[in-house]
């Protein structure tokens, strides 16, 4: 495996380690009842893109202070091919006139529709079935991939998401706890993680080569911008009539890590994994989510690792690194 793919994995298991801690979290926001899911939307939106402007400003100004393009030899200019300008154009965050509308279905696909249903559907079910509902998105990936991108679904492939589905379908089983009461899960909400799964499948599947064309940074800056923009005329209500004043420190510190780690770290992670992995690969580290609420369990002491939980991890990796060696015919 080559640097650039190890970075890949690396970035994608941050990512989907962060989602892992960030169920629970939303499910507490959720259940407070302060703040409606597509408000809470908004104001993740409102701080990620103003973090995310803000990381592009201080780029470009340090961008300035580095030897200018022009201090190459003339020899080195004409070398440059023809499809490296892409590149250069993202280095100056500039998305191409004919992308624009990419980017609007990209935002809408890859950020405004799943993370709105998401927001919706945690206070509908227990967090056991959100992971056994959400643990089928690497299949809606694998067949949006192959349609779009005509990424082959390979036998081998095919056998690595069943392994990491069954591994992590035996690890749920295998931790529910009867005395924690859990509340019934209701048709509406497994309805919402349905489309969560879709949405984020298709855009995985459909904007690859978008997201290979631009600088993460450039790229997800105006993902968040389009999400915002979207979001804000159909949440102003919700904004103006939440009940900030019930909201207790712990909660506005939830809201904090959704901004900070779960939308700017996390979604900076997922489009550079994105850039060096095949899309099947990238969903099947949504197994990480609850593999992270387990070990985080066991060390607050709310659980203990057994065997089947040990099982069920190398299920999981071993369905992951089947996929990985799953050759595509383009990467």
């Amino acid at each position: 495996m080559d640097r650039k793919t190890t970075a890949g994995h690396i970035a994608c298991f941050l990512a989907y380690a962060i989602f892992g801690l960030n169920i629970v979290f939303c499910r507490d926001i959720a259940l407070c009842g302060a703040i409606p899911p597509l408000a809470l939307f908004t104001i993740r939106a409102i701080g990620a893109t103003a973090l995310f402007w803000l990381l592009s400003l201080i780029i470009s100004i340090k961008d300035k202070h580095l030897p200018s393009h022009s201090s190459r030899s003339k020899s080195t200019k004409d070398s440059i091919e023809a499809n490296e300008k892409n590149v250069v154009k993202a280095r100056k965050n500039v998305i191409d006139k004919e992308d624009w509308w990419k980017v609007i279905a990209a935002s809408l696909l890859g950020l405004f529709v799943p993370q709105v249903t998401f927001l919706k559907a945690i206070s509908m079910v227990t967090t056991v079935d959100a992971s056994i509902i959400q643990s089928v998105n690497p299949i809606f990936t694998m067949f949006f991939a192959a349609i779009f991108l005509k990424e082959p679904i390979t036998p081998k492939k095919a056998l690595g998401v069943l392994i990491s589905l069954g591994g992590i379908i035996f690890l749920i089983l295998n931790s529910v706890h009867a005395s924690n009461g859990v509340e019934q899960t209701q048709p509406w909400g497994v309805f919402w993680l349905l489309v969560n799964g879709i949405s984020f499948s298709l855009y995985l599947g459909i904007f690859r080569p978008l997201i290979a064309k631009y600088d993460v940074i450039t790229f997800m800056k105006w993902m968040f911008l389009v999400s915002l923009i979207v979001s804000l005329p159909l949440s102003i209500g919700g904004l103006i009539h939440a009940e900030y004043a019930i909201i207790s420190g712990k909660v506005w510190l939830e809201i904090g890590f959704l901004v900070v780690f779960a939308t700017l770290f996390a979604y900076f992670l997922i489009p550079y994994g994105q850039q060096r992995l095949r899309p099947t690969l990238v969903s099947m580290y949504t197994y990480v989510q609850p593999i992270i609420a387990v070990a985080v369990s066991i060390i607050i002491g709310m659980d203990k690792l057994t065997w089947q939980k040990a099982l069920a991890m190398v299920l999981v990796f071993a369905g992951v690194a089947l996929v990985n060696r799953s050759r595509a015919k383009a990467n």
